[in-house]
């Protein structure tokens, strides 16, 4: 197997690894599993809808599809706008779990990581 092709196939496996955790975490929330504290609602709703294109993109990602590459960065963008809509809620002074910060910084710099991956090994080049 190729470099570019195992380095691909690992983002792959994070990215549903990623999505599956996120799906069960998000759901578990929803539907009230789990105690998750000071939730802030769209950042909830948001994480737990974006866990599907996580698996989406993981898929694309396994069978080097182009189109996984805009779904990673779709995913990167949003998760980023999210995160900045959520600094809003904290600096308004809305409640909020120091743990979100950490989760969602986590999810904007694994998603930069595999949308950086998908652009090198997706998109072709034109000769110089």
């Amino acid at each position: 197997m190729r470099k570019s092709n195992l380095t691909l196939r690992s983002a792959s496996g994070i990215a549903i690894g990623f999505g599956v955790l996120t799906l069960l975490s998000g759901a578990s929330a929803l539907f009230g599993a789990l105690d998750m504290g000071a939730v802030v609602g769209f950042v909830l709703w948001f994480n737990t809808v974006a866990g599907v294109a996580y698996i989406a993109a993981g898929v694309g990602l396994w069978w080097a599809k182009p189109w996984a590459y805009p779904v990673s960065l779709a995913i990167f963008v949003s998760s980023v706008l999210v995160f900045a809509g959520f600094g809003f809620v904290v600096l308004s002074g809305g409640a909020f779990e120091m743990r979100t910060v950490f989760a969602m910084a986590l999810r904007s710099t694994v998603w930069l990581g595999i949308a950086l991956v998908a652009r090198a090994a997706l998109v072709k080049r034109s000769p110089s």
